[in-house]
């Protein structure tokens, strides 16, 4: 959600075409992914937070949705178009976190199809938008009645699989992009995958931390404000 609008800034200031620096901050974005997860999921997991029987539900879906999303549906779309589709999924995230509606008391998560139905989902809009999907899971599983910090130490678990799935597909179809520029890898850019994967694995403890700390009303309000300034910028950038 962060390296999206910041990278499409720094690729198009470096000559990349609008629509082609799109794909590359989603795709880029994504691959910083399976090393921030790895160093925020052992932080979450020393505190026992991670619901490892939602991971285990949901990540065989996950993983056929990204799939399916970056080698089929991501080469297809246009740039401008994936922008606003980020946008608009953004929006609806945080607007169900800051509006703080809370489930019906008997409301659980659902059986294996469903949680491999919303894994599948989950995984195939990470895809397209370049997220590790906790801009859907957190809101799923709290609307599930998971706790919003098991929500997010689970979140970052999923975030593994759904990454590694969505990379495989990028590098594959990525190659016959046009105008890719130096140190591209497929959609991937792996000087920036380089600089960032290294301050995300060092930084994300930190966050955890943070998160464990904080009351729950205050980190779904940093959450959601944080969302709305985000897709503010990527719905300017898709309707410019």
């Amino acid at each position: 959600m962060l390296l999206v609008p910041f990278l499409t800034l720094i690729l198009s200031g470096r000559g990349v075409s609008a629509d082609l620096s799109v794909k590359m901050a989603i795709a880029t974005s994504m691959a910083t992914i399976m090393f921030t997860s790895i160093s925020s999921v052992r932080a979450h997991h020393q505190r026992g937070a991670v619901r490892w029987d939602i991971v285990r539900g949901m990540a065989p879906g996950t993983v056929l949705g990204g799939l399916l999303a970056s080698l089929g549906v991501f080469a297809i779309l246009k740039g401008t178009l994936l922008a606003l589709v980020f946008a608009a999924f953004v929006t609806f995230s945080a607007s169900q976190m800051i509006l703080d509606k809370k489930p019906r008391a008997s409301r659980q998560m659902p059986g294996a199809i469903g949680q491999l139905g919303a894994g599948g989902f989950i995984g195939f809009l990470s895809g397209l938008v370049g997220a590790g999907g906790g801009f859907i899971s957190v809101p799923f599983m709290t609307w599930c009645n998971v706790s919003i910090h098991n929500a997010v130490a689970t979140s970052a678990a999923l975030g593994f699989p759904i990454a590694l799935a969505n990379v495989v597909g990028y590098v594959v179809a990525g190659p016959k992009a046009a105008g890719l520029p130096a140190g591209a890898f497929g959609y991937i850019w792996t000087p920036a995958l380089a600089v960032i994967a290294a301050g995300s694995v060092l930084t994300a403890p930190l966050g955890a931390r943070v998160a464990h700390a904080w009351p729950v009303r205050r980190l779904k309000q940093v959450f959601s404000g944080m969302l709305f300034v985000l897709a503010g910028y990527m719905f300017y950038k898709g309707i410019r």
